[in-house]
């Protein structure tokens, strides 16, 4: 009986033990939820935790303490604990008293506690640095966030630069404006070195010296390393034989060159000179009594740079401000040729993308975003009727489009600053991911125009600075403006309504209708919304609308095209009445006949599908050239083919394209036909013909007739980015909505042509689905816009690559 009731009791033993360990292990994934008593009294020595303070739980704050718990059990195999401290009311302490501090985590570690202090003001930091005057160093160091690559650093030369100097922390922009924070508004992180140690005298403050390099670990290491340096070093040896901390580092030493009459004078001088250039360049006092320098007697400066076998340059200055200036002036080159070089450089993480490379070019220049408001959560939809039209940049701020297209969306705002009726403002989808849900973003960057009282547009067109602020102008403008008198109507051909936004469009588009022409009527009014931003429209549905189809000799329902580059009004009926035709119908009216080609129009005259009698020049055309290539455009069997030129100045890519066609690119003006479409053969134009129309279209018999040998064929390899994220081309929609065709280029017949647009058909519905039900990926279990980090590569990566031969 005894073995038998031994038997129950080491089961029952078992099982006990097994379900405390399920418990502490569900325990142990769990989000621990303590008052803030009960979580800095269990703070421990070596143990570090993230801490989230929450008051009262919004919709977004829900979302991230979701986040937040999934981590739990990940961070726990790192030794960190996840809590959520809840904050009482009453409580007004640092971390609970603050509504931006609501919206932060901290990340808490007992083993840098007393090494790294936490302060929010300009009194905080006064009081230690009188507390530690002539015994020991501030680092002080300014982070817009705890958790950030910054803030790790600063945490990483703490622990190892903790017993030396007394580092300092704050999240306060405020306080980083009150001690000299140039750019606190950009929010950018800084360090500031307090020279404490050298003021014995209480009343005296210490000197702060910025660090101008980016807080990275290494860059941090190599600023303490010169900080800690003498100030002044004394040499009595040849110059070519020292070596300082500043030149191993790779930064210049400058010598002062004294001599025993003049020595205090120069001793503070080149005191002077160090505190300047601390941190850029090492000063040294070189007296010429202990050595031999072959140099004139007048010299009193010396350079030395790190880079090897460089010789050193005597000088004769006169000032100090001159040394300064010769110091800033030697760095300033040297960091010139080290951009230069890592442009030319073969970084993959550089060349891989042109948009990243110019991002990562750019990357020092700093752009006044206090001219864009950031939009919140719970101010988005307060901005919106503040404005007759509000203009919201939906961006992500780690990837590179959208910090090319902030840099764009920038000068926009620059240029439309006091512009009556439109306001621009930014949604960091990064930080923002339910405001992006809620309006529909599921790539970036998306540009929308909320209109007060109505629906939102999306620009679809370039990233440039000049497309969009076209856009916006031309947005502001109600599509199809609404005439209801002949004189208004020929006001609006002349150009006289929103003659403010005249520049922006060269074509106006009018439709006329009779009043019984209803279905018509709302098509084009449907036509015009889909236009808008693009093209201007107006509406004529008067009774008389039969005296313009009279003066205009065109049969209603029909479109007229005010063209004020050219000074003349063309006629089109409306044969095909529905919207997505009428659209087709102004597209096409507003291709021109001898268009020049830019990156912005390519892909509307390639959807054309027609050959290309392309001229290329560097600069604009001749009056007469211009002429003959007008009349061959308008001649007989111009449609075959599609004559237009491209201007290098304006198009520096057109080099390319030359030296993709012509192993030697002949001498400009060159005409060429380029024939992507079927075969891929490119022939020049004889450079010592004339470009006339005659002489054209006798060649052009030569290439009919197989009597010309091509100068070159193009390759039948698809031309690939190196990633599907980077297919900026796929993404790039075209100057006008509803324009693109997607087709996928070959060089096969018209059955494959006919194939491919079948294809292209199938696509875009697929699209348009996705983008209208967005419910179907919630249906899978993933939110849509919860996680918007690589929504653009999944966008892209469904659709395979286009074949195309698009050198141009």
């Amino acid at each position: 009986m005894l073995p038998q009731m031994n038997g129950w009791v080491s089961c029952f033993s078992f099982f006990l033990l097994c379900t405390y360990y399920m418990a502490a292990a569900r325990n142990a994934n769990m989000l621990l939820e303590l008052s803030p008593q009960e979580y800095f009294s269990s703070l421990q020595p070596g143990r570090a935790s993230l801490v989230y303070f929450s008051r009262d739980v919004s919709p977004g704050v829900r979302l991230f303490l979701e986040q937040l718990e999934n981590s739990v059990g990940a961070l726990q195999d790192y030794g960190i604990s996840v809590v959520k401290v809840n904050c009482l009311k009453e409580d007004v302490s640092r971390y609970c008293g603050k509504e931006n501090a609501l919206m932060k985590a901290y990340l808490f570690s007992a083993l840098l506690f007393n090494e790294v202090k936490y302060i929010t003001t300009l009194v905080e930091l006064q009081n230690l640095e009188n507390s530690l005057k002539g015994r020991s160093n501030v680092v002080f160091a300014y982070v817009p966030a705890i958790g950030t690559p910054e803030h790790r650093a600063v945490m990483e030369a703490a622990f190892v630069y903790g017993t030396a100097h007394q580092f300092v922390l704050t999240t306060e922009a405020a306080l980083a404006k009150d001690i000299g924070h140039e750019d606190s508004d950009a929010l950018s992180a800084r360090l500031f070195f307090c020279h404490c140690q050298r003021v014995p005298d209480l009343t005296q403050p210490c000197r702060r010296t910025p660090m101008v390099q980016s807080l990275a670990t290494l860059n941090i290491h190599t600023y303490l390393k010169l900080m800690a340096a003498p100030i002044v070093t004394e040499v009595a040896e040849d110059p070519e034989k020292v070596s300082t901390v500043h030149l191993q580092l790779g930064l210049p030493l400058v010598f002062i060159l004294s001599q025993k009459e003049t020595y205090e004078v120069d001793k503070r001088t080149a005191e002077f000179v160090a505190w300047q250039l601390l941190g850029k360049a090492g000063v040294a006092l070189l007296s010429r009594d202990s050595v031999h320098l072959n140099v004139f007697l007048q010299s009193n400066i010396a350079l030395k740079t790190a880079e090897e076998g460089a010789p050193i340059k005597y000088l004769v200055l006169e000032d100090t401000d001159e040394i300064i200036a010769l110091v800033e002036d030697e760095i300033k080159g040297e960091q010139i040729q080290e951009d230069e070089d890592e442009s030319d450089s073969n970084d993959p993480d550089v060349q891989d993308d042109q948009v990243m490379e110019a991002v990562y070019r750019d990357r020092k220049r700093e752009l006044p975003l206090e001219l864009i408001p950031t939009l919140t959560e719970e101010t988005f939809n307060a901005a919106l009727t503040e404005t007759a039209h509000m203009v919201v940049l939906f961006y992500a701020s780690w990837e590179a489009v959208s910090l090319a297209m902030l840099q764009s969306y920038v000068e926009v705002a620059i240029a439309l600053k006091g512009t009556q009726g439109i306001s621009l403002a930014k949604v960091n989808c990064w930080d923002w991911p339910d405001v992006c849900m809620k309006q529909n973003v599921t790539q970036f960057p998306i540009t929308k125009m909320y209109e007060k009282g109505a629906g939102s547009l999306t620009y679809t067109g370039m990233l440039g600075t000049a497309e969009l602020l076209r856009f916006l102008r031309l947005s502001s403008i109600s599509c199809p403006v609404k005439l209801t008198t002949i004189e208004e109507v020929d006001e609006y051909l002349s150009g006289e309504v929103h003659a403010d936004s005249s520049s922006y469009h060269s074509t106006s588009v009018l439709g006329i209708f009779h009043p019984r022409m209803k279905a018509a009527r709302e098509a084009f009014v449907e036509a015009g919304n889909m236009l808008r931003g693009y093209v201007t429209t107006g509406l004529y549905a008067e009774d008389d609308a039969l005296v313009l189809a009279r003066k205009y000799a065109v049969p209603l329902p029909a479109l007229l095209l005010a063209r004020r580059e050219d000074h003349r009004i063309d006629s089109v009926p409306l044969s095909k009445q529905s919207a997505p035709d009428i659209v087709q119908t102004i597209r096409s009216q507003l291709l021109e006949t001898f268009p020049e080609i830019t990156v912005e129009n390519l892909p509307d005259y390639l959807s054309l599908e027609k050959p290309l009698l392309i001229l290329f020049n560097d600069g604009g055309l001749n009056r007469r050239v211009r002429l003959e290539m007008l009349s061959l455009a308008n001649g007989k069997g111009h449609e075959a083919f599609l004559a237009c030129w491209m201007n290098l100045k304006n198009t520096p890519v057109g080099r390319g394209v030359l030296k993709a066609y012509f192993s030697t690119p002949p001498p400009l003006p060159l005409l060429a036909w380029v024939n992507l479409h079927s075969g891929g053969q490119v022939f020049a134009f004889p450079s010592d013909q004339s470009v006339t129309e005659t002489n054209i279209l006798s060649w052009l018999e030569k290439l009919k007739a197989g009597l010309e040998i091509p100068s070159t064929t193009l390759s039948d390899e698809a031309w690939k980015p190196p990633l599907p994220a980077y297919n900026f081309l796929r993404m790039m929609e075209a100057t006008l909505p509803e324009f693109t065709v997607h087709t996928v280029y070959s060089r096969g017949g018209t059955e494959d042509l006919q194939q491919t647009e079948e294809v292209s058909e199938e696509k875009s519905t697929v699209r348009e689905e996705q983008v209208e039900e967005p419910g179907l990926e919630a249906e899978k279990g993933q939110s849509p816009g919860r996680d918007l980090r690589g929504t653009v590569p999944r966008l892209v990566g469904r659709e395979k690559p286009p074949k195309r031969h698009t050198e141009l």
